[in-house]
């Protein structure tokens, strides 16, 4: 088989964001002629130093000729394909691919590769932690830390590539095939990018679309929609649940996760290693086990990595507490199922703070939820309107100009050992450059309303 050169090609990167620049800096190691566009004029020092590399930097606009002239185009994830500038590169025949997709045609190593709508990144993470206690040689990226065009120099037959990948990462793929590929689950999300659920179902289903017999495919047995999606693959299954009772698969049995076979049940993990926040992470755990089963890390090494796994940040993630009520930052559940989760995650006598640019999806969903569990909402961003609309007639919703506010306005309406969760179910790209930009304001603002309670309290 010839290997994917690009040699003396004219390769134009779209998008200026993390794995765009790392895909510039990939192509023109590799020998490319290198253009990067970006919609934006002014870019970081990291975006600038790129000349140093030769790559010449297009900026303020995408130029429909100058995409039509490449020999190659890579799009950054943030980018999507409707791009009106690619119509007449695609009239031109010019192939379009992810940065994701790049990367893969150079990796060396074996590649375990994650999506699904929430957990990815808990998975992604908490099994590279578990590989390593192995002694696997380990590389985690994607969506999750570094790009996967980062990690290629490093890339040898031995390692073990674990990648988060996105439904914007797998939408251009053509060649990328996963050794173990693992399908977590599938709810609404990224309507606004994606026409439908059913567009958004086809680019998550190019996870597994090149998978052959000899690989694998972990999959969510308690999804009905994963196992719609999966049922034509040709990878071996192994599957995993919380709920559905399995004759074969990784359970939990008792007071411990289990890998079940035809001869019994072999213990994993125990739950009392387990320290992530809420049921659906113990999901995660499950789904993780699973894979790290399948490459051979003793039961011993994955919960020794579970034990010290406390969960990431952004991630049900407890980040103070005041008076008596604890907050919770959940930045990263920015569709409506994990602002489900997280809120029956966190028991009765929750306020939640939601808000920011709603990506599609039904918040009337959560109404049952949350008149039961909710004692208030406080509403931010663009979506502000739409989650009083949504709520209003079962729970007090407020709406404040800022996420600081709304850590106060919210803490006000806060019952003696209640919580305070921040549950977006939205993007943060109104107000924020990202979530973690956004969990990082939300704790900031608990820091200094504890440090103002205590004060006065001292007076």
């Amino acid at each position: 088989m010839t290997e994917f050169s690009v040699r003396g090609s004219n390769v134009v990167v779209v998008g200026a964001g993390r794995s765009g620049v790392a895909a510039a800096r990939l192509l023109a190691d590799r020998g490319a002629r290198v253009t990067l566009t970006e919609m934006r004029s002014d870019v970081g020092e990291e975006v600038e130093r790129l000349r140093e590399l030769g790559v010449d930097l297009e900026l303020g606009g995408h130029l429909p000729e100058t995409l039509a002239g490449a020999d190659l185009v890579v799009l950054s994830p943030g980018v999507p394909p409707s791009l009106a500038a690619l119509e007449q590169a695609r009239r031109a025949r010019v192939p379009v691919i992810s940065e994701i997709e790049l990367a893969s045609r150079w990796v060396r190593g074996r590649v375990v590769a994650v999506t699904g709508t929430k957990g990815k990144s808990t998975t992604t993470v908490l099994l590279g932690r578990m590989l390593e206690a192995g002694g696997c040689l380990t590389l985690v990226g994607g969506n999750v830390g570094t790009a996967l065009s980062t990690q290629v120099d490093q890339s040898m037959p031995e390692a073990i590539h674990v990648v988060e990948v996105s439904s914007f990462q797998l939408e251009l793929t053509a060649t990328f095939r996963p050794w173990i590929a693992v399908f977590l689950n599938l709810y609404a999300d990224h309507l606004d990018r994606h026409a439908d659920m059913g567009a958004y179902a086809a680019a998550k289903s190019r996870l597994f679309a090149n998978q052959r017999v000899s690989d694998t495919l972990v999959v969510n047995a308690d999804d009905p929609e994963v196992l719609r999606l999966t049922r034509d693959s040709d990878a071996r299954r192994v599957s995993y649940a919380l709920r559905e009772p399995l004759t074969e698969g990784v359970m939990v049995v008792g007071d411990s996760i289990v890998r079940r076979t035809h001869s019994g049940d072999d213990p994993l993990v125990p739950l009392s290693a387990v320290h992530v926040l809420g049921r659906h992470l113990l999901g995660d755990v499950l789904a993780a086990s699973a894979v790290a089963n399948l490459i051979g890390v003793s039961a011993g090494d994955m919960s020794r990595a579970v034990d010290r796994f406390t969960g990431l940040e952004h991630a049900l993630q407890p980040v103070g507490e005041v008076a008596g009520v604890r907050f919770v930052n959940d930045s990263k559940a920015t569709n409506v199922e994990a602002a489900r989760c997280a809120v029956e995650s966190c028991g009765d006598h929750v306020v939640v703070i939601m808000g920011g640019r709603f990506k599609g999806g039904a918040l009337e969903t959560l109404v049952p939820l949350f008149a039961l569990r909710a004692d208030a909402v406080v509403a931010i961003g663009e979506a502000s309107g739409r989650i009083r609309e949504a709520f209003g007639a079962v729970v007090r919703v407020v709406e404040t100009g800022s996420l600081v506010a709304a850590v106060r306005v919210a803490y006000g309406l806060a019952s003696p050992g209640g919580t305070v969760l921040l549950a977006p179910a939205c993007a943060s790209l109104d107000m924020f450059q990202d979530y973690a930009e956004r969990g990082g304001v939300f704790t900031e603002a608990v820091a200094r309303l504890e440090e103002e309670v205590c004060k006065k309290r001292e007076q």
